[in-house]
């Protein structure tokens, strides 16, 4: 049975790139994978893209920088500074419509570069009522870029060994941060492998193109049901790919837990059951402690099917086999997924568009101000990146937001979900 071709559907940017040398890793990670699959026979497409993406020496995120325009893709708020300062603006909107609780811990899940927490550090400090009130803990299994999220919050510093080991380090205050440091604004910033590690606490969770690269497992109906899709050798020496999809023939573990409703129609699911665990427990967490988060990707609402692509310098890549360890892996989110995984635990807000949250929020009018502000000669950059924000042909419809907020029984609904003219 032939597999769906892959959607195109991309945040590709027409951005200059440097060349760089994919030979060793990639053959290092493919020999690894070639190994593992010759032991135990062909694995799951989560494994697959687990191992190429944070593979500790070979991963794609492991060991360099991947963002902007020397990398292979570039997000939000590399684009426009307006896109983290009204992110940061939510979250002083919402923290202010909890009753201003006297500490909040700002959590983001997978921060790139440092650019958008950079952002939201300097809108909080904007305003004198939040002073002493919140601390940045940031989500990062990658070395190399907790290294530079250190440089462009904190400073010049070297990571500490801790940060290279599989064990985290307790610090001073019992916390299971493997690195922490007093930002460029005088708020605290602590790094964690994984969300279980960060204390549970009012907290504002930030998920900015962070489920876009979690594994996806993939199931393809056919005549005998539902199957799921593999990952094996490929032994056709005319093919430059070491690796093919092949379709189980029989049930595998991820297909007892796979779980498809009766009126979807589609024949091609993907499914990323470690996204579903962090939004369970994500969800929980605001249920029990208080506090709310902002997801944004680029997804679908449930109608999708066959997404999984690749990013090799700022090119789609529909062959995610080609450069294992040096291509950018990637699926859409699925907020219909999501949303039933978080429904029984918080209120669901969206998804919206990026264009439609970003515009309820404010962005012409930010623009205005910051173009009486700046010299003239910046006019241009400012204006051309907040119309790829917002333009449907470009982000503004791509890309989706998705809000929780602790269940409640008033009628409220976050800023940036309805019209500024309501």
């Amino acid at each position: 049975m032939s597999l769906l071709r892959v959607s195109r559907a991309s945040k590709i940017l027409p951005f200059p790139y440097r060349c760089l040398s994919t030979t060793e890793t990639s053959k290092d990670l493919s020999n690894y994978l070639k190994a593992k699959i010759s032991l135990s026979g062909p694995i799951t497409v989560a494994d697959y893209m687990r191992t190429v993406l944070t593979h500790p020496t070979s991963g794609y995120y492991m060991n360099k920088d991947v963002f902007g325009v020397a990398g292979d893709f570039i997000t939000s708020p590399e684009i426009s500074q307006i896109f983290g300062e009204l992110l940061g603006v939510w979250c002083v909107n919402e923290w202010m419509q909890c009753g201003k609780p006297s500490k909040m811990q700002v959590v983001e899940l997978g921060p790139g570069r440092g650019t958008l927490a950079y952002d939201l550090l300097r809108v909080f400090r904007q305003f004198p009522q939040m002073k002493d009130v919140v601390t940045l803990n940031l989500v990062e299994v990658s070395s190399k870029m907790s290294s530079l999220q250190y440089e462009k919050l904190v400073g010049p510093h070297q990571l500490s060994d801790s940060a290279n080991k599989a064990t985290p380090k307790l610090d001073s205050n019992n916390s299971l941060a493997y690195n922490h440091g007093i930002s460029k604004f005088n708020i605290p910033v602590n790094w964690y492998y994984k969300l279980e590690d960060v204390p549970s606490t009012f907290t504002c969770y930030i998920a900015h193109e962070f489920f876009d690269v979690l594994p996806v497992h993939k199931f393809q109906k056919t005549e005998r049901g539902w199957r799921e899709v593999l990952v094996d050798l490929n032994l056709d020496l005319s093919s430059p790919n070491d690796f093919k999809f092949t379709v189980s023939k029989s049930p595998t573990p991820a297909l007892v837990i796979f779980q498809v409703d009766e009126n979807d129609n589609r024949d091609h699911i993907e499914m990323s059951f470690e996204s579903g665990a962090i939004i369970e427990t994500l969800s929980h967490r605001i249920a029990e402690n208080g506090g709310f988060a902002l997801i944004a990707d680029y997804g679908h609402n449930g109608e999708k099917m066959d997404t999984l692509r690749g990013f090799f310098k700022h090119q789609v890549q529909s062959d995610v086999f080609l450069n294992p360890g040096f291509a950018d892996l990637t699926a859409d989110v699925d907020f219909k997924y999501i949303s039933k995984v978080a429904s029984n635990y918080v209120d669901i807000f969206g998804p919206t568009t990026q264009g439609s949250f970003l515009q309820n929020m404010g962005i012409g009018v930010r623009l205005k101000v910051l173009l009486q502000n700046v010299k003239s000669e910046l006019h241009k950059d400012l204006i051309s990146g907040c119309k790829m924000l917002i333009d449907p042909e470009q982000m503004g419809e791509r890309y989706k937001f998705m809000s929780f907020l602790q269940k409640t029984e008033k009628d409220y609904t976050p800023a940036g979900f309805y019209s500024l003219g309501n």
